[in-house]
Order: C-alpha cells, then structure tokens, then sequence
C-alpha cells in the first residue's frame, strides 16, 4: 500500500516507486513492459534521474491502484521542494566580505541558509565577531530581531552578553560558571 502524500511530501517519486516494486516482488523491466513503457523510463525515474509526466502517472496509478494523479502530484511537491532550496540559495545575505569566513569554520559560508539559522548565526557572531560582523548582523536581521533571538539564546561566553550590552544596550543578566 502506498503511502499517504501528506507523508510523502518533496519525495522523488522514483523512491516511491522502486520501493512498491521491491515490496511487491516485480523487477522494473517486467513492471515497465507491463505498463507498456520503455524499461530505461523506469529504470531512470526509480533511480531519480527522471521525473513523471502526467500519462505515465495515470498509467501508473491504474498499475499500482493508487489514484491516477498520485505521482503527478509527487512530482509537483518535489519540483516545489527543488524551487524552494534553490529560492533560499538565491535569498538575500549580509555582506559577506564584512563577515570572516573561519567564523564558520564548521560549514561553506556560501551555503548558509541565512533565516533559518539566524539564531545560530546570532549567537556566534555575538560570542565571536568584530566590531564590523556584529554590526553587519545587526544592520542584516535588524535590531528587533537580534534582540528577540539573543533573549532566547542561553549564553556560555561573556562576550554574548557583553556585546549584546554594547551594540544594543541590552542587559541578558546570565551568570558565568567559573
């Protein structure tokens, strides 16, 4: 039985299908043959190379007694979620050349998804930055921001607490194991 798309969201529709096949015993070439496709079609979209069109997702649909536009529809939320990564790679940065590359010495400065780790980000540039990346940061998320993120972040180094006090007059009250 194949899974509920809500479950399934942003899956390549090939894992869904090479995964029905293995469960149901039936080997891409006879299942391509008896569906009247081409075995390299198959073999390409089980192996994700190839996406489904909407005749091959009715074909599929009636093979496996799913509904017609069930791999269609997996292919849409995977096309969705391929649009989405490559958006947050086209999303707005800071500066980058205000920003030292071995603060982020543990992953590509390139890749960073900037809004969805803004609170990581936050708290290193706060516990390690310069006078520059803080206010880059600043200038970047905007002061409200920082301070939400900031009041939410437990602190472990004094400098996250005195660089919140000195850029943005914020008093986060942490005490210091010694």
């Amino acid at each position: 039985m194949l899974p509920e798309i809500n479950k399934i969201k942003g899956v390549h529709p090939g894992v869904i299908l090479k995964r029905e096949l293995l469960l149901k015993g039936i080997e891409s070439k006879q299942f391509a043959l008896s569906i009247n496709e081409h075995p390299q079609t198959i073999n390409a979209i089980t192996k994700e190379r190839r996406g489904i069109n909407p005749t091959l997702s009715i074909k599929l649909g009636y093979a496996l007694s799913v509904d017609e536009e069930y791999f269609m529809l997996l292919q849409t939320y995977y096309e969705i979620k391929i649009a989405h990564k490559e958006l947050l790679t086209q999303q707005k940065k800071p500066d980058l050349n205000n920003i030292r590359q071995i603060l982020f010495w543990d992953t590509d400065i390139n890749t960073i998804d900037w809004q969805k780790q803004r609170k990581a980000i936050i708290r290193r540039i706060f516990e390690r930055g310069n006078d520059i990346e803080i206010k880059e940061i600043i200038s970047f998320y905007g002061k409200d921001i920082i301070i939400e993120e900031l009041q939410s972040i437990p602190s472990y180094m004094p400098t996250l607490a005195e660089n919140a006090m000195k850029y943005l007059n914020l008093n986060l009250n942490t005490e210091y194991a010694v």
